[in-house]
């Protein structure tokens, strides 16, 4: 979510945007607007594709010479990958795709192979097409030579990329509404109470959210009774899916671990609204005394062993593009992690029903996901694809 107004609030800085949206807040800039600080200068570049009004700054030094030594190119060009271009439907998809290919390689590449290219995102994000690699920076001749999208003439680029249907949160809808109008203001980042049991017990029954953020090996041994699953290396990717903006959060984890920097994820989500944590993790749970629910889990080698003699309701939850790429286990069904409650009949309730994702992860909040919907007999299928294909098991293409 956008914190600009937040930062301006604090410190007194001015916000300026594209031109080519009608923002409620902040002054319009334009191709060339530049704005000075001593030797450093920073230049607006209009690159368009991702949204209409998508901007870049270019950093020059006067001190170091007139090239330009570094772009802040935002949600255009990230590290082996490019941003979404989806945002505006399918009869505009041509065009804007067509439009974040001049935007690169026209006015971000052009810069020079030794620019700095700074992105907004890194690995993980839903800007992207789900190639982002786990890299802060890169620079133009980089990506020239092993960004795949960037490997493409023109037409060969917008063809496949007008193809691809990415997925879309729910949360985007939000996200697009605090953009254009400006996110609340926050005086700080909300406070990480600490919470006894009693306070959990009382805060979930008056409606408040319970998010475990533990491997899927901890949370199917034992969790609170309606939490959620969702990793904390993995909250900027799923908690739009499932977490509501209108109730408070509270945070279960095994020893709260950095327990501030899993709220910022939350807060840059939107989700500011955070009730506390379980003081001591979840040990105090269930050394209170008090009943907790399990997930079954089971290793690609039992599931493999089970598969010989037995037909149970196979599920990858994982990304078309891996199911499509890596490859599947034999007769399983397909839905995304993501968009498992608008397909919710597909899953029967009849037979037992294994879940596998690339390794484990996935698999855990899409057990909990079919467990809120009245589905038993479901085993997470721990190490998933990774684990499978590393055993020797087949693979289907």
């Amino acid at each position: 979510m956008v914190g600009s107004r937040d930062l301006a609030a604090r410190c007194g800085a001015g916000i300026y945007h594209g031109a080519a949206m009608d923002f409620a807040y902040g002054t319009p800039v334009r191709e060339g607007d530049t704005f000075a600080f001593g030797p450093v200068t920073l230049k607006v570049l209009e690159t368009p594709g991702h949204t209409e009004e998508s901007i870049s700054l270019v950093l020059s030094d006067q001190d170091d010479g007139e090239s330009p030594f570094m772009v802040f190119c935002g949600d255009t060009l990230f590290c082996g990958d490019i941003a979404r271009t989806d945002f505006f439907g399918d009869e505009r998809k041509a065009e804007m795709v067509g439009k974040i290919y001049d935007s690169i390689t026209s006015r971000i590449l052009s810069l020079g192979d030794g620019i700095v290219i700074c992105p907004a995102h890194s690995a993980g994000s839903v800007c992207g097409g789900g190639e982002i690699t786990d890299h802060p920076f890169s620079t133009a001749g980089y990506e020239k030579t092993t960004n795949e999208s960037l490997l493409m003439e023109r037409d060969q680029f917008i063809a496949r990329r007008i193809s691809e249907s990415p997925y879309v949160p729910p949360y985007f809808h939000e996200m697009e509404r605090y953009n254009k109008k400006g996110a609340p203001l926050l005086s700080h980042l909300p406070a990480a109470r600490p919470l006894t049991v009693p306070e959990v017990n009382r805060l979930q029954a008056s409606g408040c959210q319970i998010l475990d953020i533990r491997a899927p090996t901890s949370f199917g041994a034992g969790h609170i009774p309606g939490s959620i699953s969702i990793w904390r290396d993995r909250i900027s990717s799923f908690a739009g899916w499932y977490l509501a903006y209108d109730s408070p959060i509270i945070v279960i984890d095994d020893f709260n671990k950095d327990i501030g920097e899993v709220i910022r994820q939350m807060v840059r989500l939107g989700y500011d609204d955070i009730a506390g944590f379980l003081a001591g993790g979840f040990p105090t749970w269930f050394k209170s005394g008090i009943d907790f629910d399990s997930i079954p889990t089971c290793s690609v080698q039992q599931l493999n062993d089970l598969l010989q003699n037995t037909s149970p309701f196979l599920l990858d939850v994982r990304d078309i593009k891996n199911r499509k790429t890596v490859g599947h286990i034999r007769n399983s069904h397909h839905i995304y992690a993501g968009e498992i409650p608008a397909h919710i009949r597909e899953v029967p309730k009849d037979k037992p029903v294994y879940i596998y994702c690339d390794a484990g992860y996935k698999g855990s909040l899409a057990a909990i996901i079919l467990a809120r919907h009245g589905h038993r007999n479901i085993t997470n299928v721990l190490g998933g694809m990774t684990g499978w294909i590393r055993a020797g098991f087949n693979v289907v293409h």
